[in-house]
């Protein structure tokens, strides 16, 4: 079988793995790291004292550690406690904690950057904390925080490929299993790249899409206080 032969034959074999189980924990996990980046955000923003500790002790081990390592503590080390999870959820808890810390870091930065006169116009108009929050504060900090967020998301889609050394099939899983039986590693893994290479492009299009849009969202806010 020739090498195109082979790309030919092996595409849908390696693209329905990441349809069926990349795609899904991707959505999955980043959507869970969003609440928990969020939550951790909020309360680092609000400086309560006791849990915003916690909060920086979990972004500190959770950024410190590497993501294979916790992968194979929550799939591989848990049973010891006689904790067995999945394969699947086991991807999803662990991807969602590690994410949840990077993204919890980016929200408080793009929440910091708001201008502190805009908490205090909003209690001088009667709104009261959580009103300001999320009518002000986090409307402005998730217009700038998107570009980081939409880069994150890209490296988690790729990173997902960790999840074939806890044994969910995805796309390197069913690459594997393919070279296991055929012994022709460098077209096949040149194939699995460039798959991956499509959806981070489709995700970089809707990203630039966002981004147009929420542009045209400020310039909108921007003539509505001119009085245009």
């Amino acid at each position: 079988m020739s090498t195109l032969e082979l790309m030919a034959d092996s595409f849908l074999k390696i693209l329905l793995p990441g349809i069926r189980m990349t795609i899904p924990l991707t959505i999955i996990a980043f959507s869970i790291a969003l609440v928990i980046a969020l939550l951790v955000a909020m309360i680092q923003y609000a400086h309560v004292k006791v849990l915003s500790e916690i909060c920086r002790f979990y972004i500190w081990v959770v950024r410190g550690t590497p993501l294979l390592v916790q992968l194979y503590v929550v799939f591989f080390g848990l049973p010891d406690l006689g904790i067995i999870i999945d394969p699947f959820p086991a991807a999803v808890i662990v991807f969602s904690i590690n994410e949840g810390a990077y993204c919890a870091e980016t929200i408080r930065g793009a929440m910091e950057a708001v201008p502190k006169g805009q908490m205090e116009a909003g209690y001088c108009v009667g709104l009261n904390y959580w009103q300001i929050m999320f009518k002000v504060v986090l409307p402005q900090a998730f217009r700038s925080a998107f570009p980081a967020l939409s880069n994150s998301l890209i490296s988690m889609t790729k990173d997902t490929s960790l999840a074939a050394n806890i044994t969910v099939v995805e796309m390197m899983m069913a690459t594997n299993r393919i070279i296991a039986r055929v012994y022709r590693p460098l077209p096949l893994y040149i194939e699995v790249g460039i798959i991956y290479l499509i959806i981070s492009t489709a995700l970089t299009a809707l990203q630039r899409a966002g981004e147009k849009r929420l542009r045209r969202y400020e310039e909108a806010e921007v003539k509505i206080h001119a009085g245009v």
